[in-house]
């Protein structure tokens, strides 16, 4: 009978063993589901970060490269064209349709001068033939001439313009000219001459400069053509 009691309390023991033992167990798995849980969480959040990241970059790359191509692209070329193609056109073709003439008159080898006044004594005449413009004259403070394949053409400070055929003189030298004028025709360097116009007394009423260009004189009715070739002629 004594030994009864023992073994009841040993059996105690062990039943309160294993209800801690189960305990345990149980505690134990519910830390690792909890753990397990909280990982998955981690992945996902990251994943979810990954996602939003990689998304954002593209998204701001793409619109670099859209925003670079509307800069670089057509819009370069849409000032470049406007300024430099159409530009350009457009002010040559309004100048030329602008241009009209003031008045035109007719040369003496059938061509025309198209005169155009820009300002107080100042006038400009394109020699045109055929729909060309085969030389330009202009006034601006001083008379204008032209040797225009042997016809001579001078444009006065008041827009009138006198054309003839030929009588030329090639200097250097000292030529009678038309009206009682001499000239005294110099030559200063290559392409380059000067002409003293004497009068009566032989003192020099003007004097003409041919430098790289053909020069014209009015004096007094009689209009006088120097070219930068040293030829000299007069026509009343």
């Amino acid at each position: 009978m004594t030994t009864r009691p023992a073994r009841s309390v040993r059996s105690a023991r062990r039943a309160r063993r294993s209800v801690g033992l189960v305990a345990l167990a149980a505690a134990a798995a519910l830390s690792l589901t909890a753990c397990q849980g909280g990982g998955n969480d981690s992945g996902k959040s990251t994943t979810d970060k990954k996602t939003k990241n990689t998304s954002s970059v593209s998204h701001s790359t793409g619109g670099g490269d859209a925003t670079g191509g509307a800069k670089t692209g057509s819009g370069t070329k849409t000032e470049n064209g406007a300024t430099t193609g159409t530009g350009t056109k457009a002010k040559n073709g309004t100048a030329a349709k602008a241009g009209a003439p003031d008045s035109t008159q007719t040369l003496v080898d059938g061509s025309k001068a198209q005169i155009y006044k820009l300002g107080d004594q100042h006038y400009r005449a394109d020699i045109v033939s055929r729909g060309s413009v085969l030389g330009t004259l202009e006034t601006n403070g001083h008379d204008d001439g032209v040797d225009a394949n042997d016809m001579f053409v001078v444009l006065t400070l008041g827009g009138e313009v006198h054309s003839w055929m030929g009588g030329g003189n090639t200097g250097p030298g000292t030529f009678e000219l038309a009206g009682g004028w001499t000239a005294k025709v110099k030559k200063v360097g290559e392409a380059h001459y000067t002409a003293q116009i004497l009068g009566n007394e032989g003192d020099v009423e003007a004097t003409m400069d041919a430098n790289q260009h053909d020069a014209g004189l009015d004096a007094n009715g009689i209009y006088i053509v120097l070219t930068f070739g040293g030829e000299i002629s007069a026509h009343e």
